[in-house]
């Protein structure tokens, strides 16, 4: 019971703290609205450490990143097997939201008129070419420091971390100064975080006095339809990409040793931490030890199915919340681009990588930047299976680039390796 506390007492406290804000929103209605500067102070707080917190993790991530064992064939079915199956997770996630509104509002306008800041943006009428160089650059080091430029921050964080890396020794000081700021970032994270129960409980205690309690439904339909869907995922999904990766073999092989992984993805909601079961769990399945030792911490930074459709559901919340039409090819490509966006180029960042991809979210539907609480109420309330599916999808997918690496009767040379041995 302890270490079951240990494990799950943040999350248990978060969740508590949202349930008690909701229940009170839901009775004192509009009186609860008198909680809001309390909520607004967590929300504050967050976006100011926004701009550094992506700066210092996405340029001390590509920093620290090593050469794996095998180049060339390995890496390219890597980034292949995760393309297609992060595809794959994305379209699943955007069909399930698209059956049933996650949140039912008849006052979208008006949330988003309350939410909204008072500074107004003037769109101009700009072509493709012109859009993609605003969003990828600015012409002041200055407003890079804006949360406007979210994008361009990242680009140039890349760019940053690639030229310290090419730097080599003489960078070494500046490398350490970087590892050791985001050490410290990640800590004023974590203070943030102890205020963040009185903070997000206060914060849906007025949102739901404000515009009703569907919010609070939304939230529950939320939940129910992802736990669904990763169910659905998990047993049907990867059984199908086991059987493509190893054939009925694989499959018998995969559902044999793949629990410990799954279970301890529940356990500790923590990707990193199952890194070494999971590596173990692959070479028990019969992946290549090479294979295995390079899929899978490769998959905890850039492969993250159950992340990639809590992104869509995030997304497709708010586009219910604020009655946003996606009935359109445009709108349809914007919804899955962003939201492979919000993971491939940002879950390798460490700590606060959740907070990044839900600001980019924000930033790219051009949603007001008030709504990110209510994205983080999401991944709190997903993160379990979220994270089962993060980590067992990297054994399935290990299987799929031994297949291509190897040949399709990989799982039997291993298999008579062992029995030579």
């Amino acid at each position: 019971m302890a270490k079951f506390w240990k494990t799950y007492k943040q999350t248990i406290i978060l969740i508590g703290a949202i349930i008690i804000g909701a229940i009170i929103g839901i009775v004192a209605k509009d009186k609860a609205k008198v909680l809001s500067p309390l909520g607004d102070l967590f929300l504050n707080m967050l976006l100011v450490i926004i701009i550094p917190l992506i700066f210092l993790n996405v340029t001390t991530a590509i920093t620290k990143m090593e050469k794996p064992k095998r180049l060339g064939k390995i890496i390219g079915s890597i980034i292949l097997v995760f393309v297609i199956t992060s595809l794959i997770a994305v379209l699943i996630g955007f069909f399930s939201t698209r059956i049933v509104n996650l949140v039912d509002t008849g006052s979208g306008d008006a949330i988003l008129a309350e939410l909204s800041t008072e500074e107004e943006t003037v769109e101009q009428e700009m072509d493709i070419a012109n859009r993609t160089v605003s969003l990828l650059t600015v012409n002041d080091f200055s407003k890079l420091l804006s949360r406007d430029n979210i994008i361009a921050l990242l680009v140039a964080s890349i760019i940053v971390g690639i030229a310290i890396n090419m730097t080599g020794e003489k960078a070494e000081p500046l490398k350490k100064f970087l590892i050791s700021a985001n050490d410290v970032m990640a800590n004023i994270v974590k203070i943030i975080m102890l205020y963040a129960p009185i903070g997000l409980g206060c914060y849906i205690a007025s949102f739901i006095g404000t515009f009703g309690s569907e919010i609070a439904v939304g939230y529950l339909k939320t939940f129910i339809i992802y736990l669904v869907v990763s169910l659905f995922y998990f047993f049907v999904m990867y059984t199908l990409f086991a059987f493509v990766g190893g054939g009925k073999k694989g499959v018998k092989n995969f559902w044999k040793h793949v629990w410990p992984a799954a279970a301890t993805a529940v356990g500790t909601c923590s990707s990193a931490a199952c890194i070494p079961v999971n590596i173990e769990t692959c070479k028990k399945i019969g992946v290549p030890d090479d294979i295995a030792e390079t899929t899978v911490p490769l998959g905890t930074s850039f492969h993250k199915d159950g992340s990639i459709i809590g992104s869509v559901f995030k997304l497709m919340f708010l586009v219910c919340l604020f009655g946003v039409a996606i009935d359109t090819p445009e709108m349809f490509f914007q919804v899955l681009g962003i939201s492979l966006l919000a993971n491939l180029l940002i879950t390798a960042v460490p700590i606060g990588g959740g907070t990044i991809s839900e600001m980019l979210i924000i930033t790219m539907m051009g949603f007001p930047v008030a709504a990110l609480p209510i994205l983080t109420i999401i991944a709190t309330i997903i993160d379990a299976p979220a994270t089962m599916l993060n980590v067992v999808g990297d054994d399935v997918s290990s299987m799929m680039v031994s297949k291509i690496v190897d040949g399709r009767h990989w799982i039997d040379s291993k298999e008579e390796t062992k029995s030579e041995g």
